[in-house]
């Protein structure tokens, strides 16, 4: 294992169908006022927001509502959600929901305090500056997995104007929220293409940090464990969707997927990232099936580059045999398995039916951000040729 790293990871998480039991005693460690974030209204269908409203009200809180946060959050909204921070000078930000309600309450943690002046989006997602300023405290109650963001630091925000939708993974461990109440079952209730979006998005999260690298990295063998996981409770919550078992070793994959465990001692790749987040800041698709539209021609493009460890993803994660094969022979095998399992659990498999056309490639290639960690870095003319094999 080469490199030197420090692991800091600050969040509390409460795991399992008595997990809200522990959030009255959570929110006891902080002010007052709580500004609670969530989306579309999912939650007070199923029953989650009055659960959360409950414990808020022992816990004695003053609750000032943010609701309406979009799945891929937007500047727009991010600006909204400062101003209700700064206006009733919030001491906690409670996000119920999935990733995007997780993200868009960072982002408004790190930007309250900003001078007057500052721009979140120019300061944060652009010049990717640090807090220099204090961070508003984050929690986070669950109810959609796939990012991990109830585990890191990581906020992703969407700016329309400019076409462009950025991660800022901040250094600093006050971005982290400070507890995460995780609860399988109130993710049961969440459609099933919601449900697959999130699933390929938790194995996007793994192959992202796994193919890099070439030394032998205990990460890689924990990735190997949270994939093998991954497919088989995958398989089970795609043919019963309230199967407790497979939803929480998904939840669980997805946590441990993108808590920056696995990372340590690795370079990274995130070009799939790259590639989907163009993707979804020209159409607003679902982030999961952005990434699972373009990860398989971007992987075979890159795969020569990296043989040996496409062929050990093939061995180790899908039981190929490499016997009496080339590297690439297994590597390759490997990828056609991978592609197979996404099209069994319902993966969106090409950008048009993300409303992508052949006229808008070179406007998500200017929007595509080059990465450097993986096995090979892209030309524009190679970002242009995955996004029209994905097609």
């Amino acid at each position: 294992m080469l490199g030197n790293f420090t692991y800091h990871n600050p969040t509390k998480v409460i795991f399992g169908k008595d997990a809200m039991d522990a959030l009255v005693g959570e929110l006891e460690a902080y002010g007052p006022t709580v500004q609670l974030v969530y989306g579309g209204g999912s939650i007070k269908r199923n029953g989650v927001y009055d659960q959360v409203r409950e414990a808020l009200a022992r816990a004695g809180k003053t609750v000032v509502e943010d609701g309406g946060v979009m799945p891929n959050p937007t500047v727009e909204k991010l600006n909204e959600g400062v101003a209700i921070a700064r206006e009733n000078k919030v001491d906690l930000i409670l996000a119920v929901g999935g990733g995007s309600c997780i993200d868009y309450a960072k982002g408004v943690a790190v930007s309250v305090n900003l001078p007057a002046g500052r721009d979140p989006w120019q300061t944060y997602w652009v010049d990717f500056e640090e807090p220099a300023c204090e961070v508003v405290p984050v929690g986070a109650v669950l109810t959609m997995v796939g990012t991990g963001s109830e585990m890191n630091c990581g906020s992703v925000i969407t700016n329309h104007e400019t076409k462009m939708k950025v991660g800022h993974v901040f250094a600093s461990p006050d971005v982290f929220p400070k507890f995460a109440v995780l609860n399988p079952e109130f993710t049961f209730t969440l459609p099933r293409y919601q449900m697959v979006a999130g699933i390929f998005d938790i194995m996007n999260h793994i192959t992202e940090q796994y193919f890099s690298g070439t030394d032998d990295n205990t990460s890689d063998y924990l990735a190997e464990g949270l994939m093998r996981s991954l497919v088989v409770a995958s398989r089970a919550a795609v043919r019963n969707p309230e199967d407790y078992e497979a939803r929480s070793n998904i939840m669980w994959c997805a946590t441990w997927a993108l808590n920056t465990l696995i990372a340590q001692g690795k370079a990274t790749d995130w070009e799939v990232h790259m590639l989907g987040q163009a993707v979804g800041a020209h159409t607003d698709a679902t982030h999961g099936m952005t990434l699972s539209a373009v990860a398989l021609p971007y992987y075979r493009l890159i795969m020569p580059y990296g043989a040996l460890k496409f062929a050990r993803f093939a061995t180790a994660v899908w039981d190929v045999d490499a016997a009496g094969k080339s590297a690439e022979q297994v590597a390759a095998e490997g990828l056609d398995r991978m592609e197979a399992w996404m099209r069994e659990i319902g993966c969106v498999m090409s950008i048009s039916e993300l409303g992508v056309t052949e006229d808008m490639l070179e406007a998500l290639a200017d929007s595509t951000l080059i990465m450097r960690g993986g096995y090979h870095a892209l030309t524009r003319d190679e970002v242009i040729e995955v996004f029209r094999a994905s097609l």
